[in-house]
């Protein structure tokens, strides 16, 4: 597995976060700005977490 499919891997994660968690804040009642911000800071973390778990679980599985 390349580059090209840990960068894709971290768009995909990163959007569907953002989507998830900005619908989110608008149900709680949140103004469009904040859901987008919190959406933003939050499907970042969200997505760096996901794809570096990935990441590691694939070199050790190729190690082992």
């Amino acid at each position: 597995m390349g580059t090209r499919f840990w960068v894709k891997r971290f768009f995909v994660a990163l959007l569907g976060a953002f989507v998830i968690i900005s619908a989110a804040q608008m149900l709680k009642g949140h103004d469009l700005s904040y859901a987008m911000t919190q959406a933003a800071i939050w499907s970042v973390i969200t997505a760096a977490v996901f794809t570096a778990t990935g990441f590691l679980r694939r070199a050790r599985w190729r190690q082992g």
